[in-house]
């Protein structure tokens, strides 16, 4: 359950419009009302409080979930913290901070395209219990291969890149990786349940990962006019690996991140207002987020759409942005990540909105999973009192 103190005594208190805010969380309940989804959870905040949380089916306000690539956002602003406080530079090649890295033609990747998914190792493989040996981490590191010429294309790395960004940190800060989120982000912004690496004192909390529905195939995606998504190692094997104590221990930065619904809002509350804490603690200046959320790689994803990334999150950015996991109704300001199985995390500077919305339900059916997020986002954004 959040905090008393980042709940609004009601919606209208943080300008949330509360007939908006009841469609919102119709719509949030359908594909459980539907038999399709286990459960999920959803928050909606505002001026640095949380207006709405709820959750529907077996599970309740205390439950934590498994929010995959979401995870993203939260190691890439631990990576910010480096560069605000000058300890990294994104043109730094990864090579003068890890040489174990300088192999197989890697040797000229820089941080920046570890950001944005521009490295060209996007199926390097790694378990996540090989995290937890220095030794073998580095080993795999030094294993992997290019796909292609980095920095001339943008493919999403899903893994990857995130895997080298934990290193960084640990090697420029000093700290553990897992440590360094939980002392720099997570206690400061008085998120108590958000961790990248979840101890086993919290695992009777998670909500176990479940798949649903039927994937596509090849058929349907032809009929739809899209390609068929490459083959990756998130598989239906490796997001129900997350079920088990072993792995969810294991801070994986680029999916590992384990909290509430609640805890993704008020992290991207205190990104789009200014980088402070509702206590007033500074974490970001202004000038490490505008950095941040400029844009660097508009190279087309598979679907021809412009990536618009900016330092580990995405920018909405144009009329294409639901392409980008964002609804139509979000501004061009809108910046967010995205996880497996539907998970929502987004802010958004222009209306002061921010979304956490979070399920246990892996729907395989990729297209319909994307309209599900679409249309929960479009509710969510428009939700502003008119001023």
């Amino acid at each position: 359950m959040t905090d008393a103190h980042f709940l609004a005594a009601n919606p209208q208190d943080v300008g949330i419009d509360p007939g908006k805010l009841a469609q919102l969380l119709k719509r949030v309940a359908q594909e459980v009302d539907e038999g399709l989804l286990p459960s999920c959870q959803v928050a909606i905040a505002r001026h640095g409080k949380v207006a709405a949380m709820a959750t529907f089916g077996d599970a309740d306000n205390n439950s934590l979930y498994s929010v995959f690539s979401a995870t993203k956002a939260m190691t890439s602003a631990a990576g910010w913290l480096l560069i605000q406080e000058d300890k990294l530079a994104i043109d730094e090649l990864v090579k003068d901070i890890i040489p174990e890295f300088a192999t197989n033609g890697k040797e000229n990747i820089s941080v920046e395209m570890l950001f944005t998914h521009t490295a060209g190792f996007p199926y390097a493989p790694f378990r996540p219990t090989d995290w937890n040996d220095k030794a073998r981490r580095l080993e795999r590191f030094g294993n992997w291969t290019l796909n292609w010429e980095p920095g001339t294309r943008f493919e999403y790395h899903p893994t990857s890149t995130m895997w080298v960004i934990a290193e960084i940190i640990e090697r420029r800060s000093n700290v553990d990786f897992a440590q360094f989120v939980r002392n720099r982000i997570a206690k400061p912004l008085g998120l108590e349940t958000l961790y990248v690496g979840a101890p086993e004192s919290v695992h009777h909390r998670i909500k176990d990962v479940m798949h649903t529905g039927e994937p596509m195939v090849e058929a349907d995606y032809t009929a739809l006019g899209m390609p068929m998504p490459p083959a990756t190692e998130v598989t239906p094997e490796a997001l129900l690996a997350f079920n088990t104590s072993e792995v969810r221990q294991v801070p994986v930065p680029g999916g590992g991140g384990h909290m509430s619904a609640a805890d993704i809002a008020l992290f991207y509350q205190a990104l789009i207002n200014g980088g402070a804490a509702l206590s007033g603690e500074q974490i970001w200046t202004q000038k490490t987020l505008d950095y941040a959320f400029t844009v660097r790689n508009t190279f087309p994803d598979m679907l021809g759409v412009s990536a618009n990334r900016a330092l580990g999150v995405v920018v909405s950015g144009d009329k294409t942005r639901n392409g980008r996991g964002f609804g139509h109704t979000n501004s061009e300001t809108a910046i967010g990540h995205s996880g497996a199985g539907g998970q929502l995390a987004w802010g958004d500077p222009t209306t002061g909105i921010s979304l956490g919305y979070v399920t246990n339900g892996h729907d395989a059916h990729a297209v319909r999973q994307a309209r599900r997020g679409i249309s929960i986002s479009n509710k969510a954004a428009v939700c502003a009192l008119a001023s």
